[in-house]
């Protein structure tokens, strides 16, 4: 499914240590303000009442007076602006290149390859797997060819609906931003401007109304209009098939489906288009954006350095691209490994199977998102995993991770947010989660693309302060050192669908850094 941030479309249709903590159902009474929003997954449960990670408090009462060792976290994603304010000083540097001089200076066939590597070269837009399955169906069997023939007749029927609602979405959005635009005097307002109109004009009031209703996605009329166009595009494009057409790879000039074809790229981590690394960026700023510096939001880790994959489009990755960006980021030092991504097809699986296992083998974790189709991975393919048959784990140094929203209670877990008892791991925040955009810019991104990260830093921090620790170590840390939610949660957004929540993750629980951090103390010690 891509890069796995919420969609429009999501929101539119879907409209052994004694350090781990159990959690009271206590909910928020008042709004969150603003400053608790912009950093919500550090705060604690305990003392704020909103479903954090306690990293604010490990600062303070942990980590106050110690000092780490830099850990690289390597992002396989689609670009980071390392020219950002708020992370070009934690940008990996690999030392052992001469910039610009054209030259593999240290053997490693990327050349030049000053902060990273992009596997997908000027390419922005790519084909979701199973449409690639349907123009060869050399790539798989018969099951899965019909299986990802079943998906795309199933996304055009969608499409058909999602077109008339767009397209009204979008005319009541306009209707009603010039309404409110002429009234307020201006073309930029706030959602509290919109809450305090009072008029009688039947207009203004349901003008009122509708961009309430628009506004509650929580962004900008301006980009909330560009999202919405985007997506209406892409529905057309479905319903004449031009879906199919395309054959984005041909500019790279590599084999996709020979993966010791490894000689394409280049160097630019960004990509082409700065503004298509948006998700990379987020990602990145979640991980390790300044703490405390007056910029944006907070990174969950410092004495970081981020290692950047570019190898992530605007559609589906490809297996090759992941299994040498892993493979990339564990020969060039990384400890923890990012990844915010995810597909229900995988032709090449095995390769990035094996590139798992050659992390574990180089004792590296990889933190996973567990995806955005509010379904049960233990039934439902999303890959990449690490257990071919949803049973047995092939590795033990990757945590998958599901998302949290930041309200207690029965609405905890992300109403997007996949789930599984066997194949997700733990939970964090996911929801409106504020960090570093292309262009020295900070917004809210939500999705288990947000969740990811925010364990990644945790598992950063232990591997900071608690070098000696295994990737296997930190990935069972995170899991038992986490706070148990003992009630029932609302699955899927659906309010007659709840459960408990310790039925919904291998660990039913809540990664939290505190108790974590406290974990590998002792453990540190044996």
């Amino acid at each position: 499914m891509k890069k796995i941030n919420l969609s429009l479309l999501s929101l539119v249709v879907m409209a052994g240590l004694s350090f781990s903590a159990t959690a009271q159902t206590v909910t928020k009474k008042a709004k969150l303000t603003e400053t608790e929003l912009n950093r919500w997954s550090h705060l604690d449960l305990a003392k704020d009442t909103i479903p954090g990670m306690s990293v604010d408090k490990a600062y303070a009462e942990l980590l106050k007076g110690k000092k780490g060792v830099p850990v690289i976290v390597g992002i396989v994603d689609s670009g980071v602006d390392i020219e950002h304010e708020d992370l070009k000083s934690v940008v990996w540097t690999n030392k052992k290149e001469i910039p610009g001089n054209g030259i593999d200076d240290d053997k490693n066939g990327y050349i030049d390859d000053i902060h990273g590597w992009n596997f997908l070269g000027d390419i922005t837009k790519e084909n979701v797997e199973y449409e690639r399955i349907i123009k060869d169906k050399s790539l798989v069997d018969e099951k899965t060819y019909l299986a990802a023939k079943a998906m795309n007749d199933k996304k055009v029927a969608e499409a058909t609906q999602g077109k008339v609602r767009l397209e009204q979405m979008l005319v009541t959005l306009t209707e009603g931003d010039a309404t409110l635009s002429k009234h307020l005097g201006k073309t930029t307002y706030t959602a509290e401007e919109v809450n305090a109109i009072n008029s009688d004009v039947p207009a203004i009031q349901k003008s009122k109304a509708d961009m309430q209703r628009m506004l509650s996605f929580g962004m900008p009329i301006a980009e909330l209009k560009e999202a919405i166009q985007k997506q209406l595009d892409e529905f057309v494009a479905l319903l004449n098939g031009d879906n199919l057409k395309p054959n984005y790879r041909k500019v790279l000039g590599d084999n996709p489906n020979d993966i010791t074809n490894t000689k394409y790229g280049n160097n630019n981590v960004i990509g082409p288009d700065k503004e298509e690394a948006r998700h990379g960026t987020h990602v990145a700023g979640i991980v390790a954006q300044g703490r405390n510096n007056n910029l944006g939001g907070d990174g969950i880790a410092t004495n970081v350095q981020i290692l950047t994959v570019r190898a992530v489009p605007d559609g589906d990755e490809y297996d090759k691209d992941i299994a040498l960006g892993i493979r990339y980021a564990v020969d060039n030092g990384a400890k923890v490994i990012n990844g915010s991504f995810g597909k229900p097809f995988s032709p090449h699986k095995q390769w990035v199977y094996d590139a798992i296992k050659y992390a574990e083998k180089k004792d590296v974790l990889i933190v996973h998102a567990a995806g955005n189709d509010a379904k049960d991975i233990d039934y439902n393919d999303n890959f990449p995993n690490d257990s071919d048959d949803k049973v047995t784990e092939f590795a033990d140094n990757m945590i998958t991770v599901g998302a949290l929203n930041f309200e207690n209670g029965a609405k905890l877990v992300a109403r997007f947010s996949n789930i599984g008892k066997t194949n997700v791991d733990v939970f964090a925040p996911g929801v409106k989660i504020y960090a570093t955009t292309p262009n020295n810019t900070y917004s809210y991104l939500q999705g288990t693309s947000m969740a990811s990260p925010n364990v990644a830093g945790v598992a950063a921090l232990i591997r900071s302060y608690y070098p000696k620790l295994s990737a296997k170590q930190v990935k069972h840390i995170l899991m038992d050192s986490g706070v148990a939610i003992e009630s029932d949660v609302i699955v899927g957004g659906k309010p007659a669908d709840t459960r408990p929540f310790s039925a919904l993750s291998k660990s039913g629980k809540i990664v939290n850094a505190y108790n974590a951090l406290q974990m590998a103390a002792k453990m540190s010690k044996k």
